[in-house]
């Protein structure tokens, strides 16, 4: 059974509670996200004992705003439409990520997933297929590099990405420029205070490398077929990890039917885990075969 067959078996009364938003859920989830990080960031300001520890997991909890900036584009976390346009774009700022950019690029994605030429995400190029390339991915200067490119082309108006509305350039125009004034006060602030230094750049540079084999690990070994249940990765992992990806680890859960909300994933798994073709048990189960593959 391939994804559109599925959707279609769920009764219409399950599919309707499957597609609730609710502000509540999201915002509860963002008020303990933002906690943490609002605690751990106290933590390196006011140098506790062992601050230099907090790094790391300072890390995870930016770059992986990755994942709540992407349920933001479907308009899926909150109930209210002004609540997600307003947290997307605003957790897109710590991980140069410009939000109304993205969510034109995502919808593509999601349009031709895993298709070799025409998937943005893969731009015309193979995941990485060696052990230098795959090096070079993790280290996340190809995202950097490419974000700072996509955020140069924009401000200049330089926007010619098929899946990009003419509607929208004006909007991503702006964006850029905005994001680029924001990126040059916050650069010069350096030359006070190292504070952005400690709280924001070094861990996501440090964090980048896990985010990247979290994304790699959603198609990275997938048949390039239509079917979203086979070309996208669920990987069944621990809480606090689905926590920190707003439950994206149910990827070909989330590809098969974007319209459920976060918080609704984990019960449309009962209905996709007999139909799955592409799973891992963890992240460093996919890693091992990612690796095997490499050695093949």
């Amino acid at each position: 059974m391939d994804h559109r067959a599925l959707i279609t078996a769920i009764p219409p009364e399950a599919k309707g509670k499957l597609q609730q938003r609710s502000d509540m859920a999201g915002l509860k989830h963002l008020a303990i996200y933002f906690g943490t990080v609002a605690a751990n960031s106290s933590g390196i300001v006011l140098q506790i004992p062992f601050w230099p520890l907090l790094i790391l997991p300072q890390g995870l909890l930016l770059v992986f705003l990755f994942t709540l900036s992407h349920e933001c584009t479907h308009k899926t976390p909150f109930k209210t439409g002004w609540i997600n346009e307003a947290v997307g774009h605003l957790v897109s700022i710590p991980i140069c990520l410009p939000f109304t950019w993205f969510r034109y690029f995502h919808l593509a994605h999601h349009k031709w997933t895993n298709h070799p030429t025409k998937d943005p995400e893969l731009d015309g190029k193979p995941r990485p297929d060696n052990w230098r390339s795959l090096a070079v991915y993790l280290s996340g200067w190809p995202y950097w590099a490419g974000m700072a490119r996509v955020l140069a082309d924009n401000a200049r108006g330089k926007i010619d990405a098929p899946y990009l509305p003419a509607r929208q350039h004006r909007a991503i125009k702006t964006e850029a420029r905005i994001l680029f004034v924001f990126y040059t006060l916050a650069g010069l602030s350096l030359f006070l205070t190292p504070v952005m230094f400690w709280l924001w750049l070094l861990p996501v540079v440090i964090g980048q490398p896990f985010l990247r084999i979290y994304l790699l690990a959603e198609h990275g070994l997938c048949p390039a077929v239509a079917n979203m249940l086979e070309n996208s990765r669920t990987t069944f992992t621990n809480r606090l990890v689905r926590f920190l990806a707003w439950n994206m680890p149910y990827h070909a859960e989330h590809h098969a039917f974007p319209n459920v909300p976060f918080h609704q994933l984990p019960s449309f798994h009962r209905w996709t885990q007999a139909h799955l073709k592409s799973t891992s048990d963890g992240y460093a189960e996919f890693t091992a075969d990612y690796a095997r593959a490499l050695k093949r």
